[in-house]
């Protein structure tokens, strides 16, 4: 699924515009990104080619996870796209959930396995 068809579905589940939708769905991936392992950022930029160039350069400069509070990764969110904390909530966990269904339940395991366990109840919130 190319990034624009995820950001479809993210609409989808959220109600949000497809540019609020694009806007999350991008701002998540790339704090995901931020917190992730090298060896997880490179699962995640297999899975969303578009992402590729951002991820691999965030890559070399880390190796090891670097996972942040929830509350922390929101405002981020927020900061990044402007919408408030409802949206970015139930944005991030539109993200997580439509991850979970293109990555399959192992490989979103193992991403989320890198983060602070609140970050688990976001997709089944979605």
């Amino acid at each position: 699924m190319d990034q624009r068809g995820f950001a479809r579905s993210v609409a989808e589940r959220t109600g949000l515009s497809r540019e609020e939708s694009a806007d999350v769905t991008w701002a998540v991936l790339e704090g995901l990104a931020d917190q992730l392992s090298g060896g997880e950022a490179k699962r995640l930029a297999t899975a969303f080619p578009e992402l590729g160039e951002e991820l691999r350069a965030r890559r070399r400069r880390k190796k090891e996870a670097r996972p942040i509070r929830l509350q922390e990764f929101f405002r981020q969110v927020r900061e990044r796209t402007g919408l408030n904390d409802n949206d970015v909530r139930l944005g991030s966990g539109a993200v997580l959930a439509q991850l979970r269904e293109v990555a399959g339940e192992e490989e979103y395991r193992h991403l989320v396995g890198q983060l602070p366990s609140e970050y688990a109840g976001l997709a089944e919130a979605a």
